[in-house]
């Protein structure tokens, strides 16, 4: 009985993320520029890429309409949004309202040991970049991020983030963590700010740490072409 639950559990958990890894593989389509604005999408070339059946794509594809990067055309079906710079923009405005305000409470309650652990984990991604290892500077710098999150001690806030986070392909953070390793050393001033438990620092080093990445994120997709013969939108000259 106990066996056949847990297969049962095995099986609703895999149905669950179906639809999750649909909506990674479409987001990072969309993202990259392989699949453009208006652009409608082939659900049976999807669930062929993916290997899975039509309906877990449908499911995934409605997580990215709720995230804005696709919209439903009735009897036409699904079609790629525009998907603008100071798109780019509020998404790390959004994240950086929440880590900002997690770092200032896990700089007030951060312990000894959570310390220690955020100093081997920083460690190994300084050894990370200067190895130029892509893989793991993007999961040792989430780790990094995760660690003061779990730190503040705020589960609810910590998910709201987390939301906002998947919304970009985890590869598009370790190029991000690269070119920004060249300009500064945001981490270990966020290390030395919680040391000191100075909450005011971490919280504004932590602001501008996600907003500077979104500015290279945006440096990134200009440089692969993603917005080419499009022209800025009204919204861009919104500062």
């Amino acid at each position: 009985m106990a066996h056949e639950v847990a297969g049962m559990r095995d099986r609703l958990s895999r149905r669950q993320q179906l639809p999750e890894e649909v909506a990674g593989y479409v987001r990072e389509l969309i993202i990259t520029g392989a699949v453009r604005p208006g652009e409608f999408l082939r659900m049976e070339r999807i669930a062929e890429a993916v290997g899975v059946s039509n309906t877990p794509v449908r499911e995934g594809l409605l997580v990215l309409r709720s995230e804005g990067l696709v919209e439903l055309v009735p009897r036409r079906g699904f079609v790629v949004s525009p998907f603008s710079r100071q798109d780019v923009r509020d998404l790390f405005w959004a994240q950086a309202q929440l880590a900002r305000e997690l770092a200032a409470r896990a700089a007030k309650k951060i312990t000894p040991e959570q310390l220690a652990e955020l100093e081997v984990t920083l460690a190994r991604y300084d050894s990370a970049i200067a190895a130029g290892d892509q893989d793991r500077i993007g999961e040792l710098g989430h780790l990094f991020h995760r660690r003061i999150n779990r730190a503040a001690g705020s589960q609810r806030l910590a998910l709201m983030l987390s939301s906002f986070v998947r919304q970009l392909p985890n590869r598009f953070y370790a190029a991000i963590e690269t070119q920004a390793s060249t300009r500064g050393d945001d981490h270990g001033l966020l290390m030395e700010a919680l040391r000191r438990r100075d909450a005011p620092a971490a919280k504004s080093l932590m602001e501008q740490h996600i907003l500077a990445r979104g500015d290279y994120l945006i440096e990134i997709l200009q440089e692969r072409g993603l917005w080419d013969g499009q022209e800025w939108d009204d919204r861009e000259s919104v500062s």
